[in-house]
């Protein structure tokens, strides 16, 4: 006679394994469910069949023994997850301090595993996000943009809040409302790369300055010839000697003939780098002079860069609004070969924010490029 699965060592081992997974656990039986007993008055077995009778029983009914000790030890296996998962969540909140766990004894099990988090009374927080101030600019200033709009150069840069600031806006790209290609401004700006527009511009309100020695007739527009004035009596009145000027103002025409001039003498080449092509030049602009140093008779614009006059002007002219365009050593920004005779009036705001600020070409005070070439 074969051995009983169920009296085999192994069958006893698990079911001993089963009983202990299942200790803490009370399990009421069905009403319905058969004792061994009963089993074994139905099946009709002497005892020593009773165990494959009573399995044959249970077969018959749908479950064995050994399934229900199996659906006993799944069922206490998921209440002691359920229990451990409610106790650390609970503990958590304790060490936390605070929030509804902590607060609340009545939170059941499955809240704690799978609800969402509770919403405080005061509602769930709301971002906050600082505001941001605009880009100031002195094209929102009305008083900025009427002076513009009346052409008053030296109220606009005022309103500005004088030249540095002004510089500033500008080479920031904040002023939209300011072209620096506009040749009526003081601050205008004209190069290789920047030709006036149109480029037979002409300036207005031309003059000549009172009292400074003219080699040929050429004016100025008013502020720069007014300017210009004041500058070489206060040279005279330092001590550095006369000043007097050779060229201002050129018309379109009148550029055309000195270029082809450089260009016959030295070639195209050598032409750009010491005379602008019409409507590439400040002289069409009003606001530049060549400027000669005279003790009787009137010297070269070569001989400024070496004379008493040419020393005073590196210094002081700033104080009246003009710079030297073409400085030395800076060609490949400006374009041009130093001319130390070339003053160029930006007003005197603007003048000093140049030279306060140790500029040596508009190109880099304005923020512009380069323009060493056409």
């Amino acid at each position: 006679m074969s051995p009983d699965p169920e009296l085999s060592p192994r069958r006893a081992a698990r079911a001993e394994a089963e009983r202990l997974a299942t200790a803490a656990l009370t399990i009421t039986p069905a009403a319905d469910a058969p004792t061994r007993r009963q089993l074994r008055a139905e099946s009709g077995l002497a005892a020593e069949q009773e165990g494959s009778g009573i399995r044959a029983l249970l077969a018959v009914r749908g479950l064995t023994l050994a399934a229900r000790r199996r659906r006993a030890g799944v069922l206490a296996a998921a209440m002691l997850i359920v229990v451990a998962g409610a106790v650390a969540i609970g503990a958590a909140a304790s060490a936390g301090g605070a929030g509804p766990v902590a607060e609340s004894a009545d939170v059941d099990a499955s809240t704690l595993v799978a609800g969402p988090p509770a919403v405080p009374d005061e509602g769930l927080p709301v971002p906050q996000i600082a505001a941001v101030a605009a880009t100031a600019t002195p094209c929102d200033d009305p008083a900025f943009t009427a002076a513009l709009a009346s052409g008053d150069d030296a109220a606009a840069i005022a309103a500005a809040g004088g030249g540095s600031a002004f510089r500033a806006a500008v080479a920031a790209g904040v002023a939209p409302c300011v072209s620096l290609s506009d040749p009526n401004r003081e601050w205008v700006v004209v190069n290789k790369q920047r030709p006036l527009d149109p480029l037979d511009y002409r300036a207005g309100d031309l003059v000549m300055p009172q009292n400074v020695r003219a080699l040929e007739e050429s004016s100025l527009r008013s502020a720069p010839a007014s300017a210009l004035t004041e500058l070489v009596r206060a040279a005279s009145d330092a001590g550095a000697g006369e000043i007097g000027y050779l060229s201002a103002f050129r018309s379109y025409a009148t550029q055309q003939s000195t270029y082809a001039g450089r260009v016959d003498v030295g070639g195209v080449e050598e032409a750009d780098r010491e005379s602008a092509r019409a409507g590439y030049s400040e002289h069409q602009t009003g606001l530049a002079v060549d400027i000669v140093p005279c003790d009787g008779s009137c010297g070269t614009l070569d001989d400024i860069a070496s004379s008493s006059q040419g020393a005073w002007v590196r210094d002081h002219a700033w104080e009246y609004g003009f710079i030297t365009r073409y400085a030395e050593g800076r060609e490949s920004v400006s374009g041009y070969l130093p001319e130390a005779w070339h003053q160029r009036y930006i007003g005197r705001e603007l003048a000093r924010a140049y030279h306060e600020g140790g500029y040596t070409t508009l190109e880099e005070f304005f923020g512009l490029p380069a323009a060493p070439t056409y």
